[in-house]
């Protein structure tokens, strides 16, 4: 499996293109989430990190040039994606940026997936990303608001068709037409939303297959769907994100930025 080597890890970025800002970044323990509070962190950013992985928020708090408000909570529950915005405003007195990332990604058939599985999904994927908008967009069009940016994470699997993604997939497509709506109706109140669609990234998940049955045949046949010829880095997707939330991205909203090795430009 080919992988981007050479991005920095230890804080050197240099910079601040998020300097001031209070942001907001879910699924913030591992994977592309973790990339974004990290690259977030070196630019500037006032970072709350949220998720439900306990120990993956205290390594990240760790892990960072700077303090960071950790939130422990499932987005997918009212009052826990309540909390995660309102960490923000109470700490630093706003909100100026949400990146909406949290996920379960369960890869089976249609025949293979339950009710169950199916209403899970929806709930972390659909649900929560619902939540943490609704809050975040309340946050910024509040009287004390000056508008602000959400970048949604969806996927090259909430945009087109892929085996294997019946359950994922959709509440994908959730993402990319929450970031259309909500770019539309909040364009006016200086509030901008946005979207990345990432190919297969080698997160934590992505490694594990490595040494499962089948899994290095499976990377393989997927690293050959990507016409770069290969799957892309956390990193990769934390510096669209960046761009997207930042003030460089001032007259762009409601757009979903692949960034997917030109997966979906076939």
């Amino acid at each position: 499996m080919t992988e981007v080597s050479g991005w920095p890890q230890d804080g050197s970025v240099s910079g601040g293109r998020l300097a001031g800002k209070a942001c907001v970044v879910t699924g913030a323990a591992s994977g592309i989430g973790r990339a974004v509070a990290e690259r977030f962190a070196r630019e500037g950013a006032s970072v709350v990190a949220t998720d439900v992985d306990v120990d993956g928020l205290r390594k990240l708090a760790e892990r960072l040039p700077q303090a960071v408000t950790t939130v422990v909570g499932d987005v997918s529950r009212d009052g826990d994606a309540r909390r995660m915005i309102e960490a923000a405003v109470a700490r630093y007195g706003r909100l100026d940026v949400l990146v909406a990332n949290a996920g379960v990604i369960p890869l089976m058939e249609i025949t293979e997936a339950s009710a169950e599985d199916w209403d899970h999904v929806m709930a972390v994927d659909g649900r929560g990303m619902f939540l943490t908008c609704k809050y975040a967009v309340e946050a910024m069009a509040a009287p004390r608001g000056a508008g602000g940016s959400v970048v949604c994470v969806s996927s090259i699997s909430g945009e087109a068709g892929q085996r294997g993604q019946a359950v994922y997939g959709p509440a994908k497509f959730v993402a990319s037409g929450l970031t259309k709506h909500l770019a539309v109706e909040w364009a006016d109140r200086g509030i901008r939303v946005n979207a990345v669609a990432p190919g297969t990234i080698t997160t934590e998940r992505v490694r594990r297959l490595r040494d499962e049955p089948g899994g290095p045949e499976y990377l393989a046949a997927i690293e050959k769907l990507h016409p770069m010829g290969r799957l892309g880095a956390p990193e990769e997707v934390a510096a669209a994100v960046l761009f997207l939330a930042s003030d460089e991205a001032s007259f762009i909203t409601g757009t979903v930025l692949p960034v997917d090795g030109g997966y979906l430009a076939q």
